[in-house]
């Protein structure tokens, strides 16, 4: 009796051994390598957006937010409203939560296509974001306020990432 549970035992463990190492063949490796914004960089980034800002002549505040959608820096310039950076937070959380420029976000809730968005408690689906996209992979996002926000965040990632970084998931 207590061979044939030995044996029932040892065959449960094996069958549970080899159903493991099947998974972890098949899913590759348990962790992954992240990019990850670093202060000097979010801080470059708003940077690149001021200047952008100034030479068009237009105020705005800024939201930079990493992967996981916390905050790395704000900013905003003087004569912007008292709740701009609020604005650009929202903004910027909602291109990262979609993983695109909220403008394209807006114009899929105005055309009825998918209202996810309105339901979704602190998404604001309105232009003025952008995913941050290094080498396929989405480290954050940027999120401006006021002006032609999603240029000028534009103008942010390319001074600090150069064109090869893209402003979009897609």
């Amino acid at each position: 009796m207590r061979a044939g549970l030995c044996l029932i035992s040892l065959s449960a463990l094996l069958a549970a051994s080899v159903t493991t190492e099947a998974w972890a063949a098949a899913a590759g490796s348990p962790t992954r390598t992240i990019t990850v914004i670093s202060s000097a960089g979010a801080r470059g980034l708003v940077e690149g957006c001021t200047a952008w800002a100034q030479k068009n002549n237009t105020s705005v505040a800024m939201a930079v937010l990493d992967w996981g959608g916390n905050l790395i820096e704000s900013h905003a310039m003087e004569g912007v409203a008292p709740n701009a950076i609020d604005t650009a937070l929202l903004k910027a959380k909602n291109a990262l939560r979609w993983r695109r420029p909220s403008s394209e976000t807006a114009q899929i809730v105005r055309s009825g296509q998918n209202l996810a968005p309105t339901y979704i408690m602190g998404d604001f689906p309105q232009p003025g974001a952008v995913p941050i996209m290094i080498n396929g992979q989405v480290i954050g996002s940027m999120g401006v306020s006021s002006g032609d926000g999603e240029k000028c965040a534009q103008a942010g990632i390319e001074a600090v990432f150069g064109k090869s970084a893209t402003a979009s998931a897609k």
